[in-house]
């Protein structure tokens, strides 16, 4: 008896080996590195899930040291409307339109690599953003011959991330920004620039962000006034709705304008009060 005992406590034994070998070669994934689809001008490395829709409102006022003539930059603003829906947990589309010389842009965005723990040990998170834009304005000569090839650009992003902790995470996301009609002769047609977000967070439903994109100084024609891009803001996710509150030496809000049209010197108090909102819709 006490050997037929010892024989199923044995057998016992090597059948539950394997599960448990299974389940110390568990892949655990990192959740919620940025709150959002973006840091805060900028794209961040969160992708909407497969069948979910962000439908997203941006709004950039004046410059607040204008004074109390225009009421702080108030008396104007400029407007960004975006959907971006989840076709899977891997992949984005999105289409938007600013009123900022009347743009509008395509755009997919792609999950490449996820940040992960144990069977499977990758350190950083890594998304692909490609887009398009169209400016919408009447054309400044319209008697000349005008190509629709003009009011194009193009960008492609790749961002890399890691979440420290419960706390911080950093993204780089160096960018490349096509232009095919540029303001005069010295300005180049390709802008690279290298995008630097990081979000604190002080709960798990509000953070504190940064995001700065330098541009290399060879992209630039120097006899203009074009400065990086410097944003400073807070996150407060409610449910399914995210509010973002910010302060930026820009109005743009798709690539085009806040990377390689910024102008604003935030030194000098050239700084825009701005929001975006965002709220999120499951279509399955």
């Amino acid at each position: 008896m006490m050997l037929m005992k010892n024989t199923l406590k044995g057998l016992l034994l090597v059948c539950t080996l394997p599960c448990m070998h299974l389940q110390a070669q568990d892949t655990n994934y990192t959740y919620d590195t940025f709150k959002s689809t973006r840091v805060l001008n900028g794209h961040s490395v969160e992708l909407m899930p497969e069948g979910l829709l962000d439908f997203r409102v941006e709004h950039r006022f004046g410059r607040i040291n204008q004074g109390y003539y225009e009421f702080f930059g108030l008396d104007q603003s400029n407007t960004l409307i975006s959907l971006e829906y989840g076709f899977k947990d891997w992949m984005l589309v999105g289409l938007d339109r600013a009123s900022l010389d009347k743009t509008v842009s395509g755009f997919a965005k792609f999950k490449l690599l996820r940040q992960s723990s144990g069977a499977r040990n990758m350190p950083v998170s890594i998304s692909a953003l490609l887009e398009t834009s169209v400016v919408g304005m009447k054309w400044a000569v319209p008697n000349r011959d005008n190509l629709f090839s003009s009011r194009l650009s193009y960008t492609s992003q790749l961002i890399l991330a890691r979440k420290f902790n419960d706390h911080l995470s950093v993204q780089l996301a160096p960018i490349w920004i096509h232009r095919n009609l540029v303001p005069t002769i010295l300005d180049r047609n390709d802008v690279f620039a290298l995008g630097i977000g990081t979000r604190y967070n002080i709960s798990d439903m509000s953070s504190f962000n940064v995001e700065y994109y330098p541009v290399f100084g060879s992209s630039w024609n120097h006899t203009t006034n074009y400065r990086n891009s410097l944003s400073i803001g807070f996150d407060l996710k409610t449910g399914k709705h995210v509010f973002q509150l910010m302060l930026s030496n820009t109005m743009g809000m798709n690539e085009k304008s806040f990377v390689t049209e910024t102008t604003g010197n935030a030194l000098k108090g050239d700084l825009h009060l701005g929001f975006n909102i965002s709220r999120v819709f499951s279509l399955k």
